[in-house]
């Protein structure tokens, strides 16, 4: 079994974008200020370090930068960077004034293992405004196929350089400076669709108000459309500040996603490092098929790069995963977020169902309300689509439809909230018909026998919404859907006649960790009364629970979670399973990583303190072989669906959307990774 809890065994490589300190044209300083962080980097286990443009020999030092004995210096100081990387870890990618057949270059000089690997000269010098680059620097357009000396060793040179480990830690990356990235089509858009994962940016880059967002709106947006890491570097204390001033800002982005960014204006040497994750950009390039699509397109305008061998291995030692892993993949812990992802959820549900009603001419909804969570938001949703349809919420024809197990709380609940909507709320009890139909059946319960099976549970699902279709029958009405995403995964829904079937099913695509977020959102929004903000917070604070097994003496309430595992889980394995297509056993080990500790990270706003808690590794091991088997037995359920609509990035698992499987799955093979690789503690 491969170290499990190290980051280099699931597909994450760690990587820096440095701003060391500067000093003017002085080579010797700048030596020493890059391995300083090198062994910073070799410490931690970082893979990739970035270092600003023309870090070397210092930026803004004008015609200095033409000087022989300056440029005789860079090339020295980059043997000795050379030499001294012979026992770190870390590929270097520094920033150097290079001079290759007549001409001075800007250029990134690749180094690891003692060896200076390549060198990648700047595309697009600019020679506007403040840059008076073109009156130094070549452009390195055209620059391919070339070699270039320095200090006696002859290496790769040109734009045409793209970097390939081929150790341990697989992975390709292409480099561009500063400007490159500004330009209508950066040098690393060919490169990625040529399989460039990692696109590197040794920039300079004085600050000026508002440049800093432009920085990070290009980066990000880079990232994403490349579906590629982005890391951007830049000079900070110590450039000359003649007419200019440096910030330092540094940063690293995944696929338009900000994860690390350096203090700006520091007084020293700063770094800000990540971990990538290779595999969820990987999984991104295959899913995405325009991408792919692109790459075609583009075939004959894409260069054909020169791939530049390197081997970076993983450290023997474990390097623990230093990244924000959120716990609630559906659910963000930024305040501002949530609410905006809460709006927007909310607003779908809406626009959908009363989309639905507009269409069929269909002026009553039904609707089975049951005093739980799913019935609580979908019975919300209805009253708001009847009031953008301007049709009375009369018309939205609630039920209670109490059972055998169905306790007093929930249902006082259910029709507090029936009448504080002003819907028009009836109760008809199942249990009369429930019984003749067990006595149909020969079922032992008819005979007075506690015999609580899947046949006496679902004969009281399959009633319920048997009814529920009935009366919209009776009524001319739709029947409104209530069971959520989690259920849908976890096959905890009743098949065909059941929770499973409706006309149309607004919270579809909602998982549970949501579902109680947009309940919270409603009653704090002030678009509901008092009196219906305090029964939301009642129904928020009720167990999960089906209702179909009485509860006996001295034995708890019929728990959903002690079933199917806690949804807080469950939600994380759902969303990394069907969204990036991960292996069990990466799951694990993020989720590890996001649930160890209940003090570690923030939580979604609101959240109960009873709800804070840890999971040790042998318990998200147990309930995702539980989840699995689910998953894959209770694929037949999904692949029926009503219509409804989907709702985040997270997808859906509608077989007209997101999630496509054969019913006939078998989770044989997953179950295998899982336990072949993550370990019982």
């Amino acid at each position: 079994m491969k170290a499990f809890n190290s980051l280099y065994s699931h597909d994450f490589i760690r990587i820096a974008a440095c701003v060391p300190r500067a000093s003017v044209a002085d080579p010797d300083f700048a030596v020493e200020e890059t391995l300083a962080l090198a062994r910073q980097g070799d410490a931690n286990g970082t893979a990739v370090m970035l270092y600003p443009e023309l870090g070397i020999s210092s930026y803004a030092i004008d015609d200095l930068v033409l000087q022989d004995a300056l440029l005789e210096k860079v090339e020295a100081s980059l043997i000795r960077i050379a030499e001294a990387s012979q026992e770190l870890l870390p590929v270097l990618v520094v920033g150097a004034p290079l001079r290759q057949g007549g001409r001075l270059f800007n250029t990134a000089v690749v180094i690891h293992r003692g060896q200076i690997c390549g060198v990648v000269p700047k595309s697009y010098p600019p020679n506007y405004r403040e840059f008076y680059e073109r009156r130094h620097f070549a452009t390195g357009l055209g620059e391919v196929g070339g070699e270039i000396t320095i200090a006696g060793r002859v290496v790769p040179f040109g734009v045409d350089l793209m970097f390939r480990s081929t150790g341990t830690v697989p992975f390709t990356f292409h480099v561009e400076i500063c400007e490159d990235i500004w330009v209508p089509l950066p040098p690393s858009t060919r490169a990625a669709l040529a399989g460039a994962e990692v696109l590197l940016n040794l920039s300079a880059s004085n600050i000026t108000i508002g440049k800093a967002d432009t920085r990070r709106l290009l980066c990000a947006s880079h990232s994403s459309r490349t579906i590629a890491a982005y890391a951007y570097s830049a000079a900070g204390p110590g450039e000359s500040t003649t007419d200019l001033a440096w910030d330092g800002q540094a940063a690293i982005f995944e696929y338009g996603e900000r994860l690390a960014e350096t203090e700006r204006f520091p007084r020293g040497a700063v770094a800000a490092t990540a971990d990538v994750d290779l595999g969820r950009l990987r999984q991104e390039r295959m899913r995405v098929n325009t991408f792919g699509e692109c790459v075609r397109e583009e075939r004959g305008r894409i260069p054909p790069f020169r791939i530049v061998s390197l081997t970076l291995d993983a450290p023997e030692r474990p390097i623990a995963l230093d990244r924000v892993v959120e716990r609630f993949p559906y659910v963000p812990v930024d305040p501002s977020r949530l609410r905006e992802d809460c709006y927007e959820a909310y607003n779908i549900q809406v626009q959908g169902l009363a989309k639905r009603l507009a269409a069929t001419g269909l002026k009553h909804a039904v609707i089975g309300v049951s005093g739980g969570l799913d019935s609580t938001q979908a019975l919300i949703v209805t009253c708001r689509a009847m009031d953008l349809l301007g049709i009375d919420r009369k018309n939205v024809l609630a039920y209670t439809l109490p059972g055998f197990a169905t306790s007093d709380e929930t249902k006082i609940n259910a029709w507090a909230l029936m009448n504080a909507l002003g819907v028009t709320g009836e109760e008809i009890d199942i249990r009369p018909t429930a019984r003749q139909m067990l006595t149909d059946l020969g079922h032992p319960f008819a005979k007075g026998e506690p015999i609580y099976d899947v046949t006496f549970e679902n004969v009281q699902a399959g009633l319920r919404t048997d009814y529920l279709f009935r009366l919209a029958n009776l009524n001319r009405g739709l029947v409104v859907g209530t069971g959520d995403l989690s259920e849908l995964g976890l096959g905890w829904c009743t098949y065909g006649v059941g929770d499973h079937m409706s006309h149309y099913n607004v919270n579809a695509s909602v998982s549970k960790t949501l579902i109680q977020h947009l309940i919270r959102f409603v009653a704090a929004s002030g678009d509901v009364s008092d009196e219906t903000a305090q029964v939301l917070y009642s129904i928020l604070a009720t167990e999960i629970s089906p209702e179909l097994v009485p509860r006996t003496e001295g034995k708890t309430i019929q728990s959903t979670q002690q079933i199917v595992g806690p949804y807080v889980l469950q939600d994380f394995n759902l969303y990394y399973l069907t969204r990036y297509g991960f292996r069990p056993s990466k799951i694990a080990f993020l989720s590890h990583h996001a649930w160890s500790a209940a003090d570690k990270g923030a939580w979604p706003v609101d959240m109960p303190e009873g709800d804070k808690r840890a999971y040790t590794l042998a318990e998200i091991k147990h309930w995702m072989d539980v989840f699995l088997k689910r998953f894959f037995t209770n694929q037949f359920k999904r692949s029926t669906l009503p219509n409804g609509p989907k709702i985040s990035s997270g997808g859906s698992l509608s077989p007209r959307g997101d999630w496509r499987a054969p019913s006939d799955g078998d989770a044989k093979l997953w179950l295998a990774e899982l336990h072949d690789n993550v370990p019982d503690a």
